[in-house]
């Protein structure tokens, strides 16, 4: 029995409440599922990236720009800070080396040629420096990019006294090119200072006074990152 207000409903009408109820369900349980599932799951680990890594490092390079003064003014702190680690060249064995083999030293890196006139000044004072500081936690990596064999650039290096850098070369001249698209090199020589992780964190082109107390003291700056 029904009053006069009350409209009686079917089986059919309760068949249609039965299956809007559950679509609704349905698509709510879709909705939450989709959120649970889009959630980071917490373990994503940020600057497993090398380049995400070395973009974290501006803080670093603005204190290396303040420590660039007297003869290595010119050394500017990088605005952007990148990944040299793949940069690739040759070990004075012969075999194949890359930055990133040298992971855990703070390295100044220079390119050099014998034909460049102002790399005849500056290799002895990179010596130099390399002599001074040298060790387990900063290196001076010089490479080579004359083409052709090693004949040149060794005679190059014993005729103007180097004795402390090893001869890394790039015949190829890859390194420049490489250096060049990122902005890095214009001419020589080109030199970056590259942290303990592989990252560039300074350069600058033109030659410098490497054997100064000015170059000491960067270095020392540098190694304290």
């Amino acid at each position: 029995m029904t009053d006069g207000n009350e409209t009686q409903k079917t089986p059919r009408d309760n068949s249609r409440k039965i299956i809007l109820s559950a679509a609704l369900a349905g698509i709510l349980a879709g909705a939450v599922a989709v959120y649970v599932m889009e959630r980071p799951s917490g373990n994503i680990v940020a600057g497993t990236n090398p380049s995400d890594q070395c973009a974290l490092k501006t803080a670093d390079a603005k204190k290396i720009d303040g420590a660039a003064v007297g003869a290595v003014a010119a050394m500017r702190g990088a605005d952007s800070p990148q990944s040299m680690s793949a940069l690739t060249f040759t070990a004075p064995d012969g075999k194949p080396a890359r930055l990133g083999d040298f992971k855990g030293k703070t390295l100044l890196v220079n390119l050099w040629a014998t034909w460049c006139v102002p790399c005849r000044e500056e290799m002895p004072a990179l010596d130099a420096l390399e002599t001074k500081k040298g060790g387990d936690n900063f290196q001076v990596v010089t490479i080579n990019i004359d083409t052709g064999d090693d004949e040149k650039p060794k005679a190059f290096l014993s005729e103007i006294g180097v004795k402390s850098l090893l001869l890394y070369r790039d015949p190829s001249m890859g390194v420049f090119n490489d250096l060049k698209r990122k902005n890095l090199a214009f001419g020589l020589p080109v030199t970056m200072l590259v942290d303990k992780e592989g990252c560039q964190i300074a350069a600058m082109n033109g030659p410098a006074d490497w054997s100064s107390d000015d170059a000491a003291r960067f270095v020392d700056t540098a190694t304290g990152l």
